[in-house]
């Protein structure tokens, strides 16, 4: 499978940012596109823009932490034909330090992050394994390449996406089915104004992230590392620079993130 054009993509989380990106790239190259997501307003939004722009879309409003939602997502649209890529982006980020965590927190990061991507990847599977092929596509992050702190619960679910991920690709390939996990660095998209940061100040934590990409570009990244079948697709190179010194020494992980700690603790963290 090395084009999209005719092809047909469920892309969840697609209401918004890198989702929303990865929905409008898919249908300038030819794919019809379903956008689901739990935000009705905004997949429908991302669908007018494809519409507008000549391209084929739809969207399904889907809570992603629902199994049986999921499963109805999915046969819904193989209903009509052969799936041919299933785009798990759908996610939540937290950051902030393990003691400020509750296990409510825990549960909605497991729920949001790894039980949907587990979802959506075996509803997807099943399909894709009785047509004989299909890719499908999990978005982790560089967070899900090695440790790190203030980012415990992220961390650990993005790195099960990665091994949930690689751990399938060779399982699948003898089905005719791809699999390729996405882990892309700081991207520039609305959540860094929402997301929750515990005990701490989000405008603070922003400051101290030195660069980001866009959606948009973010976006192409992923379709290109797609369409060569890759297994992991990480980047931009700047943001791997740590994943690659902790292949090579893990302990010089350990070193700079406690000072990066630190740096939180004195500029970020709340006062207790």
């Amino acid at each position: 499978m090395r084009s999209f054009s005719g092809k047909v993509a469920i892309v969840t989380g697609g209401a918004s940012g890198l989702g929303r990106e990865l929905c409008v790239e898919l249908s300038k190259r030819g794919a019809d596109v379903y956008v689901a997501d739990i935000n009705s307003e905004g997949a429908d939004k991302t669908v007018s823009i494809i519409t507008q722009a000549g391209g084929k879309a739809s969207s399904i409003v889907t809570d992603m932490r629902d199994p049986d939602a999921v499963d109805a997502l999915v046969t819904t649209v193989a209903s009509k034909g052969p799936l041919d890529y299933m785009f798990n982006n759908a996610g939540v980020i937290m950051f902030g330090e393990f003691r400020d965590m509750a296990l409510e927190d825990w549960r909605h990061f497991v729920d949001s992050d790894i039980m949907s991507v587990v979802y959506g990847t075996s509803s997807a599977y099943r399909v894709m394994m009785k047509q004989g092929h299909g890719h499908i596509v999990n978005v982790s992050s560089v967070f899900g390449l090695f440790p790190f702190a203030l980012a415990t619960g992220y961390a650990a679910v993005k790195q099960a996406v990665v091994g949930l991920s690689l751990s399938l690709r060779p399982e699948a390939a003898s089905f005719g089915v791809n699999v390729s996990v996405a882990c892309p660095g700081s991207v520039k998209t609305e959540v860094r104004k929402s997301y929750r940061i515990f005990n701490g100040d989000r405008d603070a934590f922003n400051a101290l992230i030195w660069k980001e990409m866009t959606p948009k570009d973010a976006a192409l990244k992923i379709l290109k590392g797609v369409m060569k079948n890759r297994g992991i697709i990480a980047f931009p190179f700047y943001d791997l620079v740590p994943w690659w010194f902790y292949r090579l020494c893990p302990s010089s992980n350990d070193w700079w993130q406690r000072k990066l700690v630190n740096l939180f603790r004195s500029k970020v963290r709340s006062r207790e």
